[in-house]
C-alpha cells in the first residue's frame, strides 16, 4: 500500500478515534488527499452533489421521521403489550419481549439508534422493576437494537444498495433471514443465562382462558402499530408501492394513529419532532457529501486493488480473505456509526468481494451483520454505550453480557451468513426468481 493512501487512512482513523465529528473527519482524510495527490477540488464538489441527487435518498428523511412519530406517540408500547402476553410468563421472557419488539420496531424505523432509544425507554424500567440485572437487560438492549439494521426496510440496506448500485428490495431479503437468525439466538442465550436467576419476577396472566381474553384485547389496541409494518413491507413486496413510497406511506400513517389513535403524540410536540427528523437527516446528508468525496478519491488512489494486494500477500483462500474483510469490518463498525461505515466501506469492499466471487447481495447481509457486530463490540462500541446511557448501568456491568451474546449470538450469525451464502440468498431467489 503506498504511503500516500496509508496516511490517509490514519489520519482517518486518528481523527475518528479522538471524537472529531465524523463529516469533518472524513473532508480531513479527503483533503490530505486533495493537496498531497494535487487534485483539482473543482470537480470533486459537482460529484459529490451528482452522487446524492437521488430518490432513494429520499427514503432516509421519511423513515427517520416515521421513527421519530413512532417514538413520542407511543406506539412501541403497545407493541411491547402483545409481545409480553406470550413470552413474559417465563424466566427471562421479558428480555425475550425486548428481542423480539426491538425486531418489529426495526421493521418499521429502519435504524438501530432509534430502536435502542424508543424501546429502551419503554422496556429498561419494567426489566429493573422485574429484577433483570441492569447490566444485562442494557447488553440485550444494545444488542436487539442492531435489529433496526437487519430485519427490513433497512436504512443501511438502502444505502448499500445506492452506493453498490443494487436492488433495493434484493438487499432487504438479504439482510432479513440472518435478522431471523440473530432474534431467535438473542433470545435463546438471554433465556439460558438468567435461567437460574431466582431474582426475576414471571408475569402471571392467569389461565389459558384468561390469557387468550387478555392477548386479543391487547392485539386490538395494538393493530393499528401492528398494521404499519403490513403496510410498508406488504406495500414494497407486493410491488405496490418503492421504498421511497412506502416510507412516506409509514409518515402518513404514523401521524394520525399517534395523535388521534394514541393519543401519545401532541399537535405541539410534532414540529419538534419534525425538526429533530430534519436536524437527524441534515447530519446524515453531510456525512453522505463527505463520504462520497472521500471514496471518490480512495478510488482514484486504486485503494481497493492495493487493499486486495495486502490480503493475498497473507493469503490467497477466498474463505481466509473473508474472514478477514469482516475483521476489518468489524473494526469499522467499531470506530464509527453504521451509516458512515456502510458509506465509506462499500465502495471500498464491494469491488473486492465480487473479485472474489461473492455476490453483492450476498455481501450486503456480510455487511449489515459485521457493522452491526462491531456497533456492540468494546472498547468503542457506540450502540452499547447508548444503552448504558438509557439504562444507567456501568460499562463493567455490560462487558460480560455483553461478550457473552457476541461469542454465542453475533458469532454464529456472522459465520452463518458469511460462509453459507445460500441462507442469505434463498429467499431473494424466492421472491425475485
Amino acid at each position: 500500500m503506498s504511503i500516500t493512501i496509508a496516511i490517509a487512512i490514519a489520519i482517518l482513523v486518528f481523527t475518528l478515534f479522538i471524537g472529531v465529528p465524523i463529516p469533518f473527519a472524513f473532508f480531513s482524510s479527503a483533503a490530505y488527499l486533495i493537496f498531497q495527490g494535487n487534485y483539482d477540488p473543482s470537480f470533486l464538489l459537482p460529484y459529490g452533489f451528482a452522487k446524492m441527487n437521488s430518490v432513494v435518498l429520499l427514503t432516509i428523511p421519511l423513515f427517520i421521521m416515521a421513527g421519530g412519530v413512532m417514538d413520542k406517540g407511543g406506539i412501541g408500547d403497545k407493541l411491547i403489550d402483545v409481545v409480553d402476553i406470550i413470552a413474559g410468563r417465563i424466566r427471562g421472557g421479558l428480555g425475550v419481549v425486548c428481542v423480539i419488539t426491538c425486531a418489529i420496531f426495526g421493521a418499521v424505523s429502519g435504524s438501530s439508534s432509534a430502536t435502542v432509544s424508543c424501546i429502551g425507554s419503554i422496556m429498561m424500567p419494567k426489566l429493573k422493576r422485574a429484577g433483570y440485572p441492569t447490566g444485562h437487560a442494557a447488553a440485550l438492549l444494545a444488542s436487539s437494537g442492531v435489529l433496526g439494521i437487519l430485519i427490513p426496510p433497512s436504512m443501511l440496506m438502502i444505502l448499500y444498495a445506492w452506493m453498490g448500485n443494487q436492488s433495493v428490495l434484493a438487499c432487504f431479503l438479504a439482510a432479513f433471514v440472518p435478522g431471523v437468525i440473530l432474534t431467535t439466538l438473542l433470545s435463546l442465550v438471554n433465556l439460558y443465562m438468567l435461567r437460574n436467576n431466582k431474582n426475576i419476577q414471571i408475569t402471571e396472566h392467569g389461565d389459558f382462558a384468561t390469557t387468550s381474553k387478555l392477548f386479543f384485547k391487547k392485539s386490538a389496541k395494538a393493530s393499528p402499530a401492528l398494521m404499519m409494518p403490513v403496510i410498508i413491507l406488504g406495500g414494497i413486496y407486493g410491488g405496490i408501492m418503492t421504498p421511497t413510497e412506502a416510507a412516506a406511506a409509514a409518515v402518513l400513517y404514523a401521524i394520525p394513529v399517534a395523535l388521534f389513535v394514541y393519543r401519545g403524540l401532541k399537535a405541539r410536540d410534532l414540529m419538534k419532532t419534525l425538526i429533530e427528523s430534519a436536524t437527524t437527516t441534515g447530519v446524515i446528508m453531510a456525512m453522505t457529501f463527505a463520504v462520497m468525496i472521500l471514496s471518490r478519491l480512495y478510488i482514484m488512489e486504486d485503494l481497493p486493488s492495493q487493499v486486495m494486494s495486502v490480503l493475498t500477500s497473507v493469503s490467497e483462500n477466498k474463505y481466509v480473505i473473508l474472514m478477514m474483510i469482516n475483521v476489518f469490518m468489524l473494526i469499522m463498525g467499531m470506530l464509527m456509526d453504521d451509516v458512515s461505515g456502510v458509506l465509506l466501506g462499500t465502495p471500498l469492499l464491494l469491488p473486492l468481494v465480487t473479485q472474489l466471487g461473492v455476490d453483492p447481495i450476498h455481501f450486503a447481509a456480510i455487511m449489515g451483520v459485521n457493522l452491526g457486530m462491531g456497533n456492540v463490540t468494546p472498547p468503542t462500541a457506540p450502540l452499547l454505550y447508548l444503552s448504558g446511557r438509557i439504562s444507567g448501568a456501568r460499562v463493567n456491568t455490560m462487558l460480560k453480557p455483553t461478550m457473552i451474546l457476541i461469542l454465542f449470538a453475533w458469532l454464529p450469525t456472522l459465520l452463518i451468513t458469511t460462509y453459507i451464502p445460500e441462507v442469505s440468498l434463498w429467499l431473494v431467489k424466492l421472491a425475485m426468481g
